[in-house]
C-alpha cells in the first residue's frame, strides 16, 4: 500500500475519502464528519495528510499526521 494524503470530497450527494491522485473512493459516506472520522483514520495509520474540501471543492482545512517536525520551522 502506497502512502498517499487522504481528501475528504464532495460525492453524488454524500462525502467520499479519496487517496490523493485517484479517481476511486477508498470509502463513501453520508455526512462530511464520517468521511472525516474514516479519512483522519487512514491518515493517521499511513502517516499522511487529511486534506478536508468543502462543498466548493476548494481545500478548507488541512490536518497532517506525518513525521512533523515540533515546533514548527519558520
Amino acid at each position: 500500500m502506497s502512502k498517499r494524503n487522504q481528501h475528504v470530497v464532495p460525492h453524488d450527494g454524500g462525502w467520499a475519502v479519496r487517496g490523493a491522485g485517484s479517481q476511486r473512493a477508498t470509502s463513501v459516506h453520508a455526512t462530511q464528519q464520517q468521511a472525516i472520522d474514516a479519512g483522519r483514520a487512514i491518515a493517521r495509520h499511513q502517516g499522511t495528510e487529511l486534506l478536508i474540501h468543502g462543498r466548493d471543492g476548494r481545500i478548507r482545512e488541512r490536518d497532517s499526521h506525518g513525521n512533523d517536525s515540533f515546533p514548527p520551522r519558520g
